[in-house]
């Protein structure tokens, strides 16, 4: 695999982990590479999709393992 697609992939992977500081670094890996930002885009948006799908993946098997939707769980005030 070579340089461009492995930094894309592990933007992908730090975007889908909500990994901040993982995605601050490969960001700037990226840009010192002169990977295009167009990619980069690219690879997060593929990212949110993927996960995304197994959220709601995730749901429906709880919701097939319980019979009902989870109750709402209100926000803290």
């Amino acid at each position: 695999m070579d340089d461009k697609t492995k930094l894309l992939v592990s933007l992908g992977a730090a975007a889908a982990a909500n990994c901040i500081p993982c995605f601050e670094y490969y960001y700037q890996k990226a840009q010192a590479s002169g990977l295009d930002a167009d990619d980069i885009q690219e690879a997060v948006e593929c990212a949110y999709k993927i996960k995304n799908n197994i959220n709601m993946l995730m749901k429906n098997s709880i919701i097939t393992l319980t019979g009902r939707e989870g109750d709402a769980c209100p926000l803290p005030s």
